[in-house]
């Protein structure tokens, strides 16, 4: 038997790596939804598992033909508040009308079910979207994975100096940091979306470390000792974030990474113990080492920016 799996936001770099896990799986059937379908790569696009749907977010037709046979939508949502919210109703509402099962929301982040609106603003179209589904029929499923690996060694977070070959970090260096990479959340939402059960809160993680231990990983790894600087405590983190956004707070990307790094290590949103990664045992979580040692050392920095399909 058949399942059909809708991917809202193909194109993108989440979606990518999910499509290319799915399609290992004979059985399933794909059907993207996006703007451009031309944007869709070829390895995609050429499958014969593959259907795609042309679109824009707030098309309800549109969304109403994509939702259409399918068992599970999966959304891959990328951008500002209206999107992440009002487009994610939109699919909802399709789910409904079209007597979609489940519908996994773009979630793949830190536990912000344990946020108040308004402390870590990026994520508050999710709980806004976690609310929203809890109201209808369609179930919701909602994947969380702690942070994403890659962009703690981009500039973005102005955590690894490839420079000095430095960690820079907040807080005493002991703090706990939950993390899984792309490909790894893409390969346990694939198992996800085929397991007509999964549904709620699921929580998934590759491997959980603080600085000083990723320091001694990267030294293992790569064979270079990284230093460690500290750039002052907690309270000082929480106090220079908030003096950044009060001054300037149009210019987002000057304060958004402290916001998200702050709330990754105060002990806030971890996901604990309880995760469900043995509910895929074919799934393998890869580490904070295992990850580095997917790269080589000059082209760590880049990860993020070179994730693709």
């Amino acid at each position: 038997m058949t399942t059909t799996v809708g991917i809202a936001g193909i194109t993108g770099k989440f979606a990518k790596r999910l499509v290319s896990h799915i399609l290992k799986r004979p059985d399933v059937a794909i059907r993207g939804y996006c703007r451009d379908p031309s944007k869709v790569p070829e390895t995609i696009s050429s499958s014969s598992q593959v259907t795609l749907i042309q679109g824009d977010a707030f098309n309800k037709d549109a969304i109403t033909t994509f939702a259409k046979s399918c068992d599970v939508i999966v959304c891959c949502y990328l951008g500002d508040d209206k999107l992440m919210v009002e487009g994610q109703k939109m699919l909802i509402d399709a789910c409904d009308e079209c007597d979609v099962p489940r519908y996994v929301a773009s979630d793949w982040a830190l536990d912000y079910t344990k946020l108040k609106l308004g402390e870590l603003f990026p994520k508050d179209p999710m709980i806004h979207v976690k609310a929203y589904l809890e109201t209808k029929t369609v179930q919701g499923v909602h994947i969380l994975i702690g942070g994403f690996m890659e962009p703690i060694f981009s500039p973005f977070f102005n955590i690894y100096d490839p420079q000095s070959q430095t960690f820079r970090f907040w807080g005493s260096g002991e703090e706990v940091m939950e993390g899984t990479t792309y490909d790894n959340a893409a390969e346990f939402t694939a198992a996800v979306t085929v397991d007509e059960k999964a549904v709620g809160v699921l929580k998934f993680l590759g491997g959980r470390a603080t600085i000083k231990e990723i320091a001694v990983s990267f030294e293992k790894v790569y064979g270079i000792k990284p230093s460690l600087e500290s750039r002052g405590s907690l309270e000082d983190l929480y106090k220079t974030m908030h003096e950044k956004r009060e001054k300037n707070p149009m210019d987002i990307y000057s304060y958004m990474s402290l916001f998200f790094y702050y709330y990754w290590i105060n002990g806030q949103t971890l996901l604990g113990t309880k995760l469900d990664n043995e509910r895929y045992e074919e799934v393998r979580p890869v580490s904070w080492e295992g990850f580095m040692a997917q790269y080589p050392l000059e082209t760590l920095p880049s990860a993020f920016f070179t994730l693709s399909g």
